[in-house]
């Protein structure tokens, strides 16, 4: 969990911007619920590397240097990530780190780096085959692991090759898919695959809810340690409504990407605050068992869009279940237990659980409200366009049932 420069600034960063962020993500109370990290996206190097070979930042956005900028994150108890590329140059046109793995690591190492998201741009025709992305991205594990420093390894290949079939014996998470945009469901020619398996052009514009589509069949790959990543979070950069940037959040975080923050958190509204402070979400997306939800059905709405039924499990004999609506108009849905607990067998499917309604708060304002208990099903549930409903649901109580307009 943390910050990222990207999504908000493009190459327009600075030690100042990145400083900035930093203080407020302190400000904001943000490390409190999980975000630590303070990540550097491209376009911070130098025109050249430096006469031994080793990266250098640009003196006039960096002028005292990234050990300096460094330390002062660590100061205020965060950590610090820098972008690079397993290619000769990253996506933004400065020299990458093909064939200069081994010094760009311990040079990262020596300025503190503690994360390294490294991209594909410019790799040489190194790619079309998992043997060769594999190889070409171990070089930089291998270099990362003998620093002796621990740098998270964020593998930033956009789904080629497969990564979720071989990138968990070198790397901490990987990108699913093309870069996400700031958008609900727009169909973008740029992001041209109907599904990441076997996916020949990964592109970049992909609406929020292609990705969901695209990581759906990929739980099954992550876990502890390994993560599917679904890129970088658009909550608050103004693309989307209130809705739709909890379905963004919500199915991030019951995936168990990273939840990386990529607006402007210096300037935010209180209806973004809230959304990324949501620690009912964010437990789900920390839970120690580490099992992504599982999407059970996907229906189509006569006036277009789906419904969409997800669930998985939590430590502790606890279970998430998410319905979402990315159709135009409002719908009521029963949810079967049937098909909640299909991996759980019939004692669950005929069972009683106590539901938890993540996105509403207790009587003390906290989120996370118990709104009753329910045997086999939870019947009509009203739900709007393109929203999301999340629940946690725990095994048998004698709370009262409670009418389904509290849902």
């Amino acid at each position: 969990m943390g910050w990222n420069t990207w999504n908000h600034f493009g190459c327009s960063i600075d030690e100042d911007l990145i400083l900035s962020a930093a203080k407020a993500m302190i400000q904001y109370d943000l490390p409190s619920y999980g975000y630590n990290y303070v990540n550097m996206d491209d376009c911070w190097h130098a025109a050249t590397r430096n006469a031994s070979g080793a990266p250098q930042p640009d003196p006039t956005k960096f002028p005292n240097g990234i050990k300096a900028l460094s330390d002062q994150i660590h100061s205020m108890g965060l950590k610090f990530g820098i972008y690079s590329d397993a290619g000769t140059m990253t996506c933004g046109g400065h020299f990458g780190s093909l064939g200069y793995e081994e010094i760009d690591a311990q040079t990262y190492a020596e300025w503190g780096v503690d994360y390294l998201k490294y991209d594909n741009c410019f790799n040489q025709g190194l790619s079309g085959t998992p043997k060769l992305s594999y190889d070409r991205y171990n070089n930089m594990s291998v270099a990362l692991n003998n620093t002796g420093r621990p740098i998270l390894y964020s593998m930033c290949n956009w789904g080629e090759d497969g990564p979720w079939n071989f990138a968990s014996t070198i790397a901490n998470s990987w990108r699913i898919s093309g870069d996400v945009y700031d958008n609900y469901d727009r169909w973008d020619v740029r992001c041209p695959c109907d599904s990441f398996i076997d996916c020949k052009l990964a592109g970049f514009h992909c609406a929020m809810t292609r990705i969901i589509d695209f990581a759906a069949p990929l739980g099954q790959k992550a876990g502890p340690g390994h993560w599917n990543d679904l890129d970088m979070l658009e909550v608050g950069n103004g693309g989307m409504t209130y809705d739709e940037y909890v379905t963004h959040f919500s199915m991030w975080a019951l995936l168990k990407s990273p939840l990386i923050l990529g607006n402007d958190v210096t300037n935010m509204t209180n209806e973004t605050l809230s959304i990324i402070t949501n620690d009912a979400i964010i437990a789900v997306n920390q839970d120690s068992a580490g099992s992504p939800a599982t999407r059970q059905w996907k229906r189509s709405v006569s006036e277009g869009g789906y419904l969409e039924l997800w669930s998985g499990s939590l430590v502790n004999s606890q279970f998430i279940i998410a319905l979402m609506n990315t159709s135009p108009t409002n719908q009521t849905v029963t949810v079967s237990f049937e098909d909640v607990f299909i991996d759980q067998g019939a004692a669950y499917q005929t069972g009683t659980f106590t539901l938890t309604d993540l996105w509403q708060k207790d009587d003390q304002g906290n989120w996370g409200k118990e709104v009753g208990t329910y045997t086999a099903q939870i019947p009509n549930v009203e739900i709007g366009s393109h929203q999301v409903k999340v629940w946690k649901a725990t095994l048998p109580s004698s709370s009262s049932k409670r009418d389904v307009a509290d849902l």
